[in-house]
């Protein structure tokens, strides 16, 4: 019974941890832009380890409706020292596309670890897969994600452009 009990609480465990997350909306005051983001109050959803990210969509409606995407990126406790004025986030795609960011240091020289990529094409980058995301700094640091996280990645991703 008690093995029991464990391994029913591993399996709740495991499955709350990869659960897709909720699509919070609002619209602004003008009522002229929709945001469609990922609910990150309690967590942000996990990349790779020690990479965490939100998706959000800005949808702009008038003659010409047309959205607009960003991925945030957060990078747990990656601070680096470094000399350049800025450095450059880049998302490696499977299929070889690089989606990139130049980051501005802050004044005091140290980067705060969060960094939003503009997403020019979604409906590629649901058919593609992210492989790995490099920050190019002093040195570098790849973060290779898991098929795990690309495939919640992916739910997150199409959520995030079918809500309404």
């Amino acid at each position: 019974m008690k093995k029991l009990l464990i391994v029913l609480m591993f399996f709740i465990a495991t499955v709350e941890s990869n659960a897709q997350a909720r699509v919070l909306t609002s619209v602004n005051e003008a009522g002229d832009v929709a945001t469609y983001e990922l609910d990150c109050s309690v967590k942000f959803q996990t990349l790779a380890k020690g990479l965490r990210y939100n998706i959000t969509r800005h949808e702009f409606k008038g003659p010409e409706l047309r959205n607009s995407y960003r991925l945030m990126l957060v990078m747990d406790g990656f601070y680096s020292k470094t000399l350049n004025k800025e450095m450059t986030i880049s998302a490696i795609l499977n299929d070889g596309t690089i989606i990139q960011a130049k980051k501005v240091i802050e004044e005091d020289g140290f980067f705060d670890g969060a960094c939003t990529l503009r997403i020019k094409d979604p409906k590629a980058l649901l058919e593609a897969n992210i492989d790995k995301v490099i920050v190019h700094a002093d040195k570098d640091v790849v973060y290779v994600l898991s098929d795990q996280n690309k495939a919640l990645f992916k739910k997150n991703l199409n959520a995030v452009m079918t809500a309404k």
